[in-house]
C-alpha cells in the first residue's frame, strides 16, 4: 500500500523544456516580451509540440499510477518566466496531452527561481542557465537542459543517469586530477579507497529519487532504473563504491568508461536523461539522449 505520509518526488520544469517553443523563444530575444505575449494570446489555442523534457515528465507522472490522488509518488510543477496571462497556451496543451500538473508559478519575465524551494523540489530542469545556477546556488539539484536530437527512449521504465564527480559526488577528485593529472588523481583515489567521498548538487535528489524507488518491487522489472556513468576507472571505482554503500544508495547499473566517450553506452542503457558537469560531455551525450548540463565545480569556473 502506498504510504500516505511519505514525501512525494518533487521536479520543477521550464516551460521550455516541457514543450517545444523554441521559435517563439527567438521571437522574444529579437523584439521583447509584448512581442511574445502577443504572440502566444494569438496562438493560445494551437497546442504546443512536446519538448526536450516531455517524455521524461510523462514517465514520472506515470509512477503515480495506484498511488491516492492526494497522496502522490510524484508531483511535477511548471516554473516559467511567462506571464499567466501568456502561459494559458500552455496548460491548454498541457490538458490536451493529459499531463497531471497542477501547480505553477509564473514570474512575468522576473526570474522564478526563488519558488523553487517553497515548492520543496527536489530537482529543476530549465532551458535557461542563469536561472540553474541560481537553483544550485539556492541548495537545489538543477540542470540545463537543451533540445536534443536524440530519439525517445523506448523503454518502459523511467531511466536516469549520472555522471559521478561534481555532481552526485563532490568536485574533489576534478580538482585533484586537474592539479597534478591522472597519475596524482589515481593515487588520490587509492589512499582514500575507505573515505566516503563527500555529496555533491545531486545528492539530496538521488536520495529522495531511491525513497521512490523504495516503493515498488526490486528486479529488472522495476519501474526506475538507475545508472552510474563515470569516466573513473580501476582503481578509482572502489571509493565510489564505498561511498554508495556508506549513504545506503542503490544504483542499479555502474559503468566505469576509464575516459571513453558516454553517449555509445548512454544509448545502450536507454537513459531517458542523463546529467553531467562536463559540457563537452553534453554535447557528445545529447546525440544519443536527453541531456543536462550541471554547472557545477571546478569544471564550470
Amino acid at each position: 500500500m502506498p504510504d500516505r505520509d511519505a514525501d512525494p518526488l518533487i521536479v520543477a520544469i521550464s516551460s521550455r523544456t516541457l514543450f517545444d517553443m523554441e521559435d517563439s523563444h527567438a521571437l522574444f530575444e529579437r523584439e521583447g516580451i509584448d512581442a511574445y505575449a502577443d504572440f502566444q494570446r494569438a496562438h493560445e489555442d494551437d497546442l504546443l509540440t512536446p519538448g526536450v523534457a516531455f517524455p521524461l515528465v510523462r514517465k514520472l507522472l506515470a509512477l503515480n499510477e495506484g498511488a491516492p490522488v492526494e497522496a502522490p509518488r510524484v508531483e511535477v510543477i511548471l516554473i516559467s518566466r511567462n506571464s499567466a496571462d501568456s502561459g494559458l497556451r500552455i496548460f491548454n496543451s498541457i490538458a490536451h496531452h493529459g499531463l497531471a500538473i497542477k501547480r505553477a508559478a509564473f514570474s512575468n519575465g522576473a526570474p522564478p527561481f526563488p519558488y523553487i524551494r517553497p515548492f520543496g523540489a527536489d530537482l529543476f530542469l530549465s532551458a535557461n542557465a542563469e536561472d540553474v545556477r541560481n537553483a544550485l546556488a539556492a541548495g537545489v539539484a538543477a540542470a540545463t537542459l537543451l533540445p536534443s536530437r536524440a530519439p525517445q527512449q523506448r523503454h518502459d521504465q523511467l531511466r536516469i543517469a549520472f555522471d559521478g564527480d561534481a555532481v552526485i559526488f563532490d568536485d574533489e577528485g576534478e580538482r585533484v586530477s586537474r592539479e597534478g593529472g591522472l597519475a596524482a588523481f589515481a593515487e588520490h583515489e587509492r589512499s582514500h579507497a575507505g573515505e566516503p567521498l563527500s555529496g555533491g548538487p545531486f545528492r539530496g535528489f538521488l536520495d529522495a529519487l531511491h525513497r521512490l524507488q523504495e516503493a515498488f518491487p526490486t528486479g529488472q522489472n522495476a519501474p526506475i532504473r538507475t545508472a552510474l556513468v563515470t569516466a573513473r576507472s580501476v582503481p578509482a571505482h572502489e571509493r565510489v563504491i564505498r561511498t554508495l554503500r556508506e549513504w545506503g544508495i542503490r544504483l542499479d547499473e555502474a559503468l566505469f568508461l576509464g575516459g571513453r566517450a558516454k553517449g555509445p553506452f548512454l544509448e545502450a542503457f536507454g537513459a531517458d536523461i542523463f546529467f553531467d558537469d562536463s559540457e563537452h560531455n553534453i554535447v557528445s551525450a545529447r546525440d544519443h539522449v536527453a541531456a543536462g548540463h550541471v554547472p557545477h565545480g571546478i569544471a564550470n569556473r
